[in-house]
Formats: C-alpha cells, structure tokens, sequence
C-alpha cells in the first residue's frame, strides 16, 4: 500500500476540506479520468482496491495513473483506553480529496471498457464521482 517514505512530522491534525481543487481538475495523462464530485478523505487501502479493480477490468491492456497519493497520517487510540495519555498513533494513510480533483486516469483502451473499468473503481471509493473524457 502507498504511504510516504519520510514525513518532517509524524502525526497532524484532522483539519477540514473546504472549497474545490486548485490543481489537478484536468486530465493530463490519460483519455478517460475519475474525478471527484464531494470532499472526503481516500485512505491508501481504497486508492489500492480501485486501482486492482481497474486493473482487472482492464486485463494487463492500456495504462493507468493514480493521481492521489496517500500523504496525510491518521491516527487512532486504542479501543477501550481512557481519556488522556496523549495521541494515539498512526493507523493509516489517507489523502484530502477535493471536489473536481482527477483521482485515476487511463488511455489505452476503448471507451466502453474504460467506463466499466472506472464505474467499478468508483464502488471501491468513498467519492461521489464522475467519468470524465478528453474531449469534454
């Protein structure tokens, strides 16, 4: 699963996702893009499960970006632990989605497999999203 090598701090706050992407809203690399409708946080097992489910759809043809990458840690406390004794540590990756951000692109293939493909990346996201091609 993706999560970054090194990182200046360990933990962060939760923080809020307000407004929509400033960057990444185009597609840049591929002829067919997923892109984000609502802001969430992706965590790097979701970003996984819909590349595979892209992947298998696709059957090894044409070729896939991720555009998001898991770079925000999410800590939790134990189960049943008291209040205090400082933050719990860093269960898992995810990264700050915002409204209109490209998530996968792909090129390769024809526009039907390329639809079903990211319809069932989609199930795999906790987005709202939506099919994107170059042409519109």
């Amino acid at each position: 699963m993706l999560s970054p090598a090194r990182m200046k701090y360990r933990k962060q706050f939760k923080g809020r996702i307000h407004g929509v992407a400033s960057r990444g809203y185009t597609l840049s690399f591929g002829s067919f893009g997923l892109k984000a409708m609502n802001p969430a946080r992706v965590t790097a097992a979701q970003i996984e499960a819909a590349r595979r489910a892209i992947t298998r759809c696709m059957k090894r043809v044409g070729k896939v970006w991720i555009r998001i990458y898991p770079n925000v840690p999410v800590s939790q406390k134990p189960a049943e632990v008291r209040m205090g004794s400082g933050k719990g540590g860093v269960e898992y990756w995810a990264c700050r989605v915002y409204p209109g951000t490209i998530m996968f692109e792909m090129d390769g293939v024809d526009e039907a497999l390329a639809r079903e493909a990211l319809s069932l990346a989609a199930a795999k996201l906790p987005v709202l999203t939506k099919i994107v091609t170059r042409g519109a």
